[in-house]
């Protein structure tokens, strides 16, 4: 039998064809030294930064230094298994979370995976995104000018925040900041009734950096109480997980976020608090040997940050024409509420100075009005929002337009009053007006207003309707007429929700003859 060379080529190469084809190539490598939740790893030469790695027992881990001998890599999860000696596989995958809406009403720990014992989360392969990502370009975002309501009366007529707006809420430890985040998320209850399907429904992403187990759990009661669990994510990374955990979570939250801004959902996240996430940060980075700065937070410490809150954007409402494959639906946003803890009050120090520049704005709440009564302790003074009254309702806008003018100069003459001399009748008027104000402006936790609630509350308040009314009364006055309102004129109070509403002649007539009328019932 004769032999033709080409039909032996043509076999050979079909055989090796299929041989390449059955095999796998595995990239491996074995552990040098373990220790502290961080493993070096020899032998990934191929490994990418950011790269999940598995280590024995399906304990996976992440690759942060890529050194020319070795990976420093960071444990997720049980890392007492994991021995000097044994082989690391590489997975060719950078770290990614599962995204959609059966994570709603869930709360997840910073991979994604459940935490309340309600089962394993049904999601497909095409739901997992990487959990660091680009931040939208120039082109395509857009100013912010829609209202995100609060529901707080000193934020949303002094310090207005918009949809795609990142307001930072800064102050010492036990002064209010979480509390004003569950607020501010049962708020969004109005935007569609709790209806997660709802398209104008605004779902929220709690993260909880660092934070006792116990605090988190309240934060869940709270919530599933006021009926806001069914359109909101918590991703927890508690006090006791490794510092790993807690410096990669906000980018876990921030991926579920992006998945519904990107389909055109506008959505809140809040990161309480981003201060423990840098001490996550540094300790993870000394201890992979990379060089300290100042207050030995590495140098990149401003990057992670910035590169975390630039990804806060509304998007333009042509953004899937711009960008088909990332975008499939245009006008999406994502609102932040990074959240930075002082000491002593010090808002100079590196890490609240570094996450104030990179804000659009701060509202800073300070322990000695927490002390002294004013809940929510917000100061009018420091605080600030860079958006300004873009992001306001017309009507808020017309009718607080005097508040913060009139607090400042309360604040002023109530230094000089306690010297005890007379005092000319404006000033005296000034200072009557200002501890109205300062009154009405206190507001209890877990009840946040409606926009109309709140906008009859300040002009009442900036009229000079309750300057005859005892200070002591002012709450009780400001609650009966918002009753008053509902009860007389529900017409109007349903289209002053509206945030297009403007303040006309026709309106305040009938808000100034309402707040005369029940001001006599009052009285009597």
């Amino acid at each position: 039998m004769e032999l033709n060379p080409s039909e032996v080529t043509s076999v050979l190469k079909a055989e090796i064809e299929n041989f390449q084809s059955e095999a796998s190539t595995e990239h491996v490598g074995q552990v040098l030294q373990v220790g502290d939740g961080v493993a070096r790893v020899y032998g990934l030469d191929h490994c990418m930064m950011s790269e999940l790695v598995e280590f024995r027992n399906g304990v996976m881990g992440v690759a942060l230094n890529l050194e020319e001998d070795n990976v420093g890599c960071v444990l997720l999860g049980n890392a007492s298994s994991v021995k000097e000696g044994d082989v690391v596989k590489s997975t060719g995958k950078v770290i990614s979370v599962p995204t959609g809406d059966e994570l709603l009403g869930r709360v997840v720990n910073a991979l994604g995976e459940p935490m309340d014992g309600r089962g394993v989360i049904q999601t497909s392969s095409d739901d997992l995104r990487p959990i660091e990502q680009t931040a939208p370009t120039v082109v395509e975002r857009e100013p912010v000018t829609e209202p995100m309501m609060s529901g707080i009366k000193s934020i949303d007529a002094m310090i207005p925040v918009g949809r795609g707006q990142r307001e930072l809420i800064i102050g010492d430890r036990q002064t209010g900041k979480t509390a004003l985040i569950i607020d501010s998320i049962i708020n969004q209850k109005n935007t569609g009734g709790g209806d997660p399907s709802n398209p104008e429904q605004v779902l929220c992403v709690y993260n909880a950096i660092g934070q006792k187990q116990s605090t988190v759990v309240e934060v869940l009661r709270r919530l599933e109480e006021a009926g806001a669990m069914s359109y909101t994510i918590i991703v927890n990374a508690s006090a006791s997980e490794e510092a790993s955990m807690q410096f990669l979570s906000p980018y876990s939250a921030t991926a579920m976020a992006e998945r519904f801004r990107d389909a055109g959902r506008h959505v809140l996240i809040a990161y309480d608090d981003l201060t423990k996430q840098a001490y996550a940060y540094r300790q993870v980075m000394l201890l992979l040997r990379r060089p300290p700065g100042r207050e030995a937070y590495p140098g990149d410490v401003f990057n992670l940050h910035s590169k975390l809150l630039e990804r806060s954007a509304k998007l333009s409402r042509n953004a899937h024409e711009l960008n088909p494959e990332k975008y499939s639906g245009g006008g999406g946003s994502i609102t932040a509420f990074p959240v930075v803890e002082t000491q002593e009050g010090d808002v100079s120090a590196y890490v609240p100075t570094n996450v104030i520049s990179i804000t659009d704005g701060q509202i800073f709440l300070e322990s000695d009005l927490f002390y002294s009564g004013v809940r929510p302790a917000v100061n009018v003074g420091i605080s600030v929002s860079r958006v300004g009254g873009a992001a306001q309702t017309p009507a808020m806008k017309k009718v607080a337009g005097g508040l913060r003018i009139n607090l400042a100069q309360f604040r002023e003459l109530e230094a000089f009053a306690q010297f005890g001399s007379d005092l000319d009748t404006a000033t005296q008027q000034a200072l009557t007006r200002g501890a109205r104000l300062v009154e009405l402006l206190k507001q209890g936790q877990y009840v946040p207003l409606k926009n109309s609630e709140q906008i009859v509350s300040i002009f009442a308040g900036t009229s000079g309707v309750l300057d005859e009314i005892e200070n002591a009364q002012v709450p009780s006055f400001v609650e009966g007429l918002v009753e008053h309102m509902n009860a007389n004129h529900a017409d109007v109070m349903i289209e002053l929700d509206q945030w297009k509403t403007k303040w006309t002649n026709e309106i305040e007539g009938t808000v100034k003859s309402a707040c005369e009328t029940f001001s006599g019932q009052f009285s009597a």
